[in-house]
């Protein structure tokens, strides 16, 4: 990408960080033995375990969730028996939005991006002969993260399966709803209130959980640059550490189980540096403002492909970019992969793109011998250059923050500056001087794919009628008595997660505990 400089073309980044022609050793860091280190040793510019891939290589996840628990369900038999190593669960929005499929609010959403969770009856289905201490499950969800996580040990008791033996996460990041998706529901206060609570319960109860997912994914998608995505999404993993550790939990109680969400997108170079920069700069923040030991200054990270970069125009060129991408966060030592498939600018995923998706990280795995040796373009003059230049653009921007209060009293300026970098990019792409083939450069006449869509309409009719077939049978008594002691423990603070698990074992409904709780907590205006 160029843009105009002085009256002359400057060759810069996605990013807008200048790329000479060429970078020689004066170009490389002042310092190589401090910053870029030894792979699995602080400050883990080169990744968090000494042998990394071949030693275990990344979990392979493909996001799947969509129509009912039904449907969902056999996607996941689907990719499980193609040699996928991991479940996300992908939520739809009455779900994530704290609605029943019955509600009016949820009218013409239900299934529509996700799977429709309403009760523990949809979570047993949801993962029917699927035993959950034989997967790792991710589940993307936020403001109703707690009740999931609630339903997920209450399949795991139903299936006899210990909670110590529960390896997963739930993204519980709901700063970033409030500054780039819009995902929430109570105001900030009682939502980070109920962050806190999940990660104290499963620092004591769920061992292995990884108990929250901070997520600068949607904050790239929204916009943002490679450094803003790292600065943000690490402004919030700060204000996380603070109110878990007012909450009384020790540092290395949880830190060790804080794990990222990244994009990656098309720069190569520039996610490949993105995501070493990122690694060291988390390290080096730890240490500075906690003192943090080795293990919780470690940032493991799950990294998605770019959806914001996928085109409905030639549909068969995502699947390149979906390569490079993924190429991209693996030589920057992701620990999980989704990639996504070519028709979701289209539709959601069809087996057979999800098929493809999944393929092209096998081949990667397997096949491009890139595993075989850690952090490979470590020592490269420009690769160094461009990890110090996103670390030293991304602390500026945490200082900017640290000024204003921190991430919870940010988040305008945070906005603002997405929305600034997404009006830059938009600007780029039409007056040609960014890219996008198929779209701006390279088209074709008479493009267009038709992919077939599910019946939604029906699809909502099946769901409604289980969840009221549901009020109708269960013991109302017990629910009203569960849903009055969610209400008593928010209101006297004591840890809200033993009273959901026990809420949703009597088929209370996601619904009626957000309800529950907007009547206690209200609404973000």
């Amino acid at each position: 990408m160029s843009r105009a400089e002085g009256g002359r073309d400057e060759v810069v980044t996605d990013s807008g960080i200048p790329v000479p022609p060429v970078v020689g050793p004066e170009g490389a860091p002042a310092d190589p033995a401090g910053s870029i280190g030894a792979p699995g040793a602080w400050p883990f510019t080169r990744g968090v375990y000494p042998t990394m891939y071949r030693g275990r290589l990344w979990t392979m996840r493909q996001y799947a969730g969509f129509g009912t628990a039904e449907e969902t369900n056999r996607r996941y038999h689907y990719l499980l028996e193609r040699g996928q190593t991991g479940l996300s669960v992908a939520f739809d929005l009455p779900t994530q939005m704290g609605y029943d499929a019955d509600h009016a609010m949820a009218a013409g959403e239900v299934g529509r991006v996700g799977v429709a969770i309403s009760s523990l009856d949809d979570m047993l289905t949801l993962f029917d002969g699927i035993r959950l201490d034989q997967v790792s499950t991710s589940m993307t969800i936020n403001a109703t993260a707690p009740i999931l996580l609630a339903l997920y040990l209450a399949v795991a008791d139903e299936q006899g399966v210990p909670w110590s033996a529960l390896r997963g996460t739930v993204q519980n990041d709901v700063l970033k709803e409030y500054i780039a998706r819009g995902t929430y529901i109570y105001p900030v206060e009682p939502s980070l209130r109920l962050v806190s609570d999940l990660m104290a319960f499963c620092a004591a109860e769920v061992p292995k959980w990884n108990t929250i997912s901070i997520s600068g994914y949607h904050i790239r998608e929204a916009g943002a640059t490679a450094p803003q995505e790292v600065a943000f999404t690490f402004a919030n993993g700060l204000e996380y550490v603070e109110r878990a550790l007012a909450a009384g939990i020790p540092l290395d109680d949880f830190a060790p189980r804080l794990s990222f969400f990244f994009a990656a997108h098309n720069d190569f170079l520039e996610e490949v540096a993105k995501f070493r920069a990122a690694r060291r700069l988390w390290a080096r923040l730890m240490r500075e403002r906690f003192d943090a030991s080795d293990a919780s200054c470690r940032l493991r990270f799950h990294t998605q492909t770019g959806g914001s970069t996928l085109t409905a125009q030639q549909p068969l060129n995502n699947v390149v970019r979906v390569t490079v991408q993924a190429l991209a966060a693996v030589l920057g030592g992701t620990q999980s992969l989704h990639t996504n498939g070519y028709d979701e600018a289209l539709a959601l995923p069809t087996e057979e793109s999800a098929g493809l998706a999944l393929r092209t990280q096998q081949v990667l795995a397997e096949e491009s011998g890139v595993p075989r040796t850690v952090d490979p373009l470590a020592g490269s003059w420009f690769v160094e250059r461009l990890t110090d230049e996103i670390e030293e653009r991304a602390r500026a921007y945490l200082a900017r923050i640290d000024e204003g209060g921190g991430a919870a009293r940010s988040v305008a300026f945070m906005q603002e500056e997405i929305h600034r970098a997404a009006y830059a990019h938009q600007l780029a792409v039409e007056d040609g001087s960014r890219v996008v083939v198929g779209v701006n450069a390279y088209r074709e006449e008479g493009e267009g794919a038709a992919i077939a869509q599910p019946d939604f309409s029906a699809l909502e009719a099946r769901q409604r009628a289980s969840v009221e077939a549901l009020k109708a049978r269960r013991d109302a008594d017990a629910v009203a008595a569960a849903l009055a002691a969610v209400v008593e423990a928010a209101r006297s603070g004591d840890n809200l997660m033993p009273r959901l698990v026990a809420a949703v074992k009597v088929r209370a409904t996601l619904g009626e505990i957000s309800d529950a709780l907007r009547g206690e907590w209200g609404t973000y205006d």
